[in-house]
């Protein structure tokens, strides 16, 4: 199995579908969700924001400007993380967040066709 053929593989389990060989995303009803549901709130909504503006950037970053607690920005980041809006990578004693523009370009399109 190829990185692509793997890659779509667990796209497939995670209800994301590829169409055609652009690799295209389409995201299954679930998935435009759970995207839906983490936008909806303002904090988390800024946060993404944020990780969109600088990628790479560390969690502690994420948050520096927001008056929340640290529990509450993991949870944030988590149910940003749970919607594939960003992903998380561990770099020795950070966590370094980085958006999926891929999942996000595919949920705008689905908003456009609605």
């Amino acid at each position: 199995m190829t990185y692509e053929s793997a890659a779509q593989a667990a796209h497939l389990r995670e209800g994301i579908h590829f169409s055609g060989m652009a690799t295209r995303i389409q995201l299954s009803p679930q998935q435009f969700q759970r995207i839906s549901r983490a936008l909806a709130d303002p904090h988390r909504f800024a946060m993404l924001r944020k990780i969109h503006a600088t990628p790479n950037m560390t969690c502690a970053d994420s948050c520096a400007d927001l008056t929340i607690s640290p529990a509450t920005v993991s949870h944030h980041l988590k149910d940003l993380e749970n919607a594939e809006l960003i992903r998380v990578t561990k770099d020795g004693r950070y966590k370094l967040l980085e958006p999926r523009k891929d999942i996000w370009q595919a949920y705008l399109a689905e908003l456009k066709s609605l």
